[in-house]
């Protein structure tokens, strides 16, 4: 009997044995056969990490290699309150103020809390960020801040687990990552250019990153170039979350943005600044701006307007105060536009120079309409024609071109059409088609009126007679370079067409250079060593459809008029301590182009104009709207 129990029992016991080896047979297949494949990515999350490594922001730098926006390396500050439990007001009280941060938000955020995931498991705050952009010189007082937390502490007498726990507050609660901050060491300078940059946090394949974009400007336009390309790293860790360097099994470096060298001068965009500062101070305008190009090549050597904001806190100043005006606003030119119907009727040998209009004494009826000059000019040559700015002569000398012909000239200097300078924003201008022109358009648009033009395509038309009739694009940047300044692209200049023949611009700068003459409308532009070719212009502005008695005030001009090195324009937009373009822009061009031709070394021609005294009137231009009676476009 006792053996028949013994029996049964190794029975029982050999098939619970045979049962356990089933069930474990059974779970070896289910963990290394069936679920392998979770499993492993398991085991992977939990060892595996994936380091995002983030380019560093390429330089924007002027032509000759200064820099306009750089990208300085810094730190994200980071914390792991599961670290500090017991000492978060302690280490708060220590880095607020290195931190700049309220000591009781900074404890609030140090302290160990729990939260449930999506899977409802209790995930803890191991991670928190305290501070991004922090400079390097903080991040180092920060750790030796943490270093020296708890100094008045006996270690020797604490047990070991409170002495790693103490190891652990000082050396590894706080930690950094690294960061990075745009800056733009000269502030205002040239800021419509530059743009600026903001930064969002995103989720790339579960980091969280930091992504850079510009906005406005070269920040905006050539943003691809200029962020460069993410790399990343595939490592294993330990248990106590090191790297295993020896397990480390991608790694591709991040590829820095590229260097992006402009055609601005920031010695000569100082220059333009300065002076528009100064002429914003005299004539209170809602808005001043100057071009420098180089007519030959159309380099902008700069570009400037006011009001300005500091790209390095865009957020403190209005859009308003952002647009580049110079691409986005668009204006009636005034006077300045006589120069397209002149140079084209030359071109075409409609008129000659010497060929005489009858200016009919300031008044002239045409298309149902009265239109006015600003003198009560008889007889004019064509080029005293340009001297005087009559209204009515450029408005004869477009009548007898044709409309077509006429219009074809505007298309061809580039108007309606945007000039392509990699800038965001440019405006194409406002160029009706022949279909839409009234009676009069053919007499008004001569004389700068019912056509709106931006100043840069103003500035392009004029570097176009300078650049003996042939058009160019204008340029604002020269290359790219790499990170370490070797030459990636070369942006040469680019010409778009030609407008006029050599002899037709060679006549229309002969007519320009009596502009400012003692007699012409801008005797306050000529300079003492250079010869001065140029254009007045004083527009009222158009508001719902009808002219207002505000102003639209410019003066263009290049120097040295035979053999141009700079093309210069200034335009005021509704000065109020005088308004004529000869008064307010005119003398602001003379301080850039003197200025500037100092610092470039311009080589003088010895045949400057002999400048007028300074409380020398330009009749032409004093009673051009007083009597002048302008209709709607």
């Amino acid at each position: 009997m006792a053996k028949r129990v013994q029996l049964q029992r190794l029975l029982w016991l050999a098939l619970l044995l045979c049962v356990a080896f089933v069930g474990l047979g059974y779970r070896l297949i289910d963990l290394q056969v069936l679920r392998h494949g979770e499993l492993t990515a398991k085991a992977g999350r939990n060892t595996q990490r994936e380091f995002l490594l983030e380019p560093r922001r390429g330089d924007i730098l002027d032509v000759r290699g200064n820099p306009l926006a750089t990208t300085v390396s810094t730190k994200k500050v980071c914390a792991d309150p599961s670290r500090m439990v017991g000492h978060e007001a302690e280490v708060a009280h220590a880095l607020a103020p290195l931190l700049d941060l309220p000591e009781t938000k900074l404890a609030q955020t140090l302290t160990l809390s729990v939260r449930r995931d999506e899977k409802g498991e209790a995930v803890t705050n191991q991670y928190v960020c305290l501070k991004k952009r922090v400079p390097l010189e903080v991040w180092s007082k920060i750790q030796i801040t943490m270093t020296n937390l708890c100094a008045g502490v006996d270690e020797k007498k604490l047990s070991k687990a409170d002495r790693l726990s103490y190891r652990e507050l000082r050396f590894k609660s706080v930690f950094s990552e690294p960061d990075q901050i745009r800056i733009y060491p000269n502030k205002m300078l040239a800021s419509h250019v530059l743009g600026f940059v903001t930064t969002e946090e995103r989720e790339i394949n579960d980091h969280k990153v930091n992504e850079t974009s510009g906005v406005e400007g070269i920040e905006e336009k050539l943003n691809p170039q200029l962020a460069g390309i993410r790399g990343w790293r595939l490592t294993e860790l330990d248990h106590k979350a090191r790297e295993q360097v020896r397990f480390r099994e991608q790694e591709v470096d991040a590829r820095d943005g590229m260097n992006v060298v402009l055609t601005l001068d920031s010695v000569v965009q100082n220059i333009v600044e300065s002076e528009l500062a100064a002429a914003m101070e005299k004539y209170t305008p809602i808005s001043i701006s100057g071009v420098v190009v180089r007519p030959q090549t159309g380099e902008v050597l700069a570009m400037a307007t006011l009001p300005a904001y500091d790209p390095n806190k865009p957020g403190e100043y209005s859009a308003d105060a952002r647009r580049n005006r110079v691409i986005t606003d668009v204006a009636e030119p005034g006077s300045t536009f006589k120069v397209v119907v002149v140079s084209g009727a030359l071109n075409d040998g409609t008129v000659d120079l010497s060929e005489m209009f009858d200016c009919e004494h300031g008044h002239w009826a045409f298309g149902g309409r009265t239109l006015h000059d600003h003198e009560a000019y008889g007889p004019l040559s064509v080029e005293r024609i340009i001297t005087k700015s009559s209204n009515i002569g450029a408005g004869k000398i477009g009548v007898k071109m044709g409309e077509n012909r006429l219009y074809d000239y505007i298309c061809n200097y580039g108007f309606g059409t945007k000039s392509g300078i990699p800038l965001p924003g440019e405006v194409s201008g406002l160029v009706r088609p022949l279909r839409k022109w009234t009676k009069v358009s053919i007499a008004q648009i001569p004389m700068g009126q019912g056509i709106a033009v931006t100043r840069l395509q103003m500035v392009m038309a004029m570097c176009a007679i300078a650049n003996k009739g042939v058009l160019m694009r204008p340029m604002v940047v020269d290359r790219l370079e790499d990170a370490d300044h070797n030459l990636a692209v070369k942006y040469p200049p680019q010409r778009v067409r030609r407008v006029i023949s050599e002899p037709a611009a060679k006549l229309m700068v002969q007519a320009l250079k009596t502009v400012t003459a003692p007699d012409g409308t801008a005797p306050k532009a000529a300079l003492e060593h250079y010869s001065v070719a140029g254009k007045t212009g004083t527009a009222w502005k158009v508001e719902n459809g009808a002219y207002v008695r505000k102003y639209f005030s410019s003066f263009i001009g290049f120097f040295p008029a035979d053999n141009p090195e700079l093309c210069i324009s200034v335009t005021l937009d509704e000065p109020k301590q005088g308004y004529y373009g000869g008064h307010v822009a005119a003398p602001v061009f003379k301080q850039i182009a003197e200025r500037a031709a100092n610092y470039l070394n311009i080589r003088p021609d010895d045949s400057g104009n002999v400048p007028g005294p300074d409380n020398l009137a330009a009749p032409s231009e004093v009673r051009q709207l007083k009597t002048a009676s302008f209709p709607a476009p």
